[in-house]
């Protein structure tokens, strides 16, 4: 993977519920196969699929799907598709691992990692979910757990000839975030991916790209900056506000996945009915596909308008549709 002058879709998850993460949870998944496809067909040069816990990747068993064409990673006993590609994006498709412990990280790695171009292990994560597992940004909050970062990483680099990289928030002093970053980098990672904000820090906050730019002025890997690109012109001006290699971009190819778009964005009425064709024809989940149309129509529109309250009542796909 080349992590130089590209556009990053940001893996996306929104939890709907969740009981002991150990055990099991669910989730409102945003970056499933269609929207990455739909995303990678507007410009974007990788994308990360939706954040995937390794206690329920351990669970799976790789099976592939000769009705979708697709590669399904299956809960064994079941037919609930944890996570689903296909070899149209195989070169470009980041698998976004939650973990906490190395060697499970590395047994679920060992699963998916030939079908993918890279895996990237999510250590910023601030949801609720990933901090009651350990996970996300459970692992920088505590001095004590950075070891485990780097023992993660490590043993990934180590046992797998795949492409590893993580993703990290801001921490409470960016001298603190370019030492952990250079920790990192010493692991062996091909890239770091830096959301631009603090675990506290809320999606209204402007995103600190000028602590972006400190860690990549530490670093020789390439860096990925996230936060506050709307637009197709925010790309450039992101780089070079910080220096950064590649930006990645999440809210904004929600609303509207032509952002990736030279040519500029296109109407989002138009990218919302080809995203739902792209759901039909690849299986999606209707949870998750009634999610990310009601974020488009909410930034947009308004649910409480016709259209979103059909929406709403929407049971099946040609009721969606």
């Amino acid at each position: 993977m080349d992590y130089h002058n590209k556009l990053v879709l940001a893996p996306m998850v929104r939890v709907e519920f969740c009981t002991f993460i150990l055990t099991f949870s669910f989730a409102i998944l945003v970056g499933t196969l269609p929207f990455r496809l739909l995303a990678a067909e507007y410009g974007a040069d990788i994308t990360y699929g939706e954040e995937i816990i390794d206690h329920r990747l351990v669970k799976c068993e790789r099976r592939l799907n000769e009705i979708l064409g697709t590669i399904d990673f299956v809960v064994k006993g079941t037919k609930e598709v944890v996570f689903r590609t296909c070899c149209a994006e195989r070169n470009r498709v980041v698998f976004q691992m939650g973990t906490a412990d190395a060697i499970r990280a590395l047994s679920a790695a060992q699963i998916v990692c030939k079908d993918v171009a890279a895996l990237d292990i999510n250590m910023g994560c601030p949801k609720s979910f990933s901090l009651s597992g350990g996970m996300g940004a459970a692992l920088l909050s505590k001095p004590e757990l950075i070891h485990d970062v780097l023992l993660i990483l490590t043993t990934l680099r180590r046992n797998l000839d795949t492409t590893i990289t993580c993703k990290i928030r801001l921490l409470d002093s960016s001298q603190e975030t370019v030492e952990l970053a250079r920790r990192i980098e010493k692991t062996g990672v091909s890239a770091l991916a830096v959301h631009g904000r603090k675990v506290k820090d809320r999606p209204r906050d402007p995103a600190k790209w000028n602590e972006i730019a400190d860690i990549v002025a530490s670093l020789s890997i390439p860096v990925i900056a996230n936060g506050d690109a709307f637009e197709y012109e925010d790309f450039e001006r992101m780089k070079d506000a910080t220096g950064a290699s590649s930006v990645m971009i999440a809210r904004g190819a929600l609303w509207n996945a032509s952002i990736f778009s030279a040519k500029g964005k296109l109407p989002w009425d138009t990218v919302k009915k080809e995203y739902v064709r792209k759901c039909i024809l690849w299986d999606n989940d209707i949870k998750s596909t009634k999610y990310t149309v009601k974020e488009m129509i909410i930034h947009h529109s308004c649910l409480e308008l016709a259209e979103g309250k059909a929406v709403n009542k929407s049971d099946t796909y040609k009721d969606l549709a």
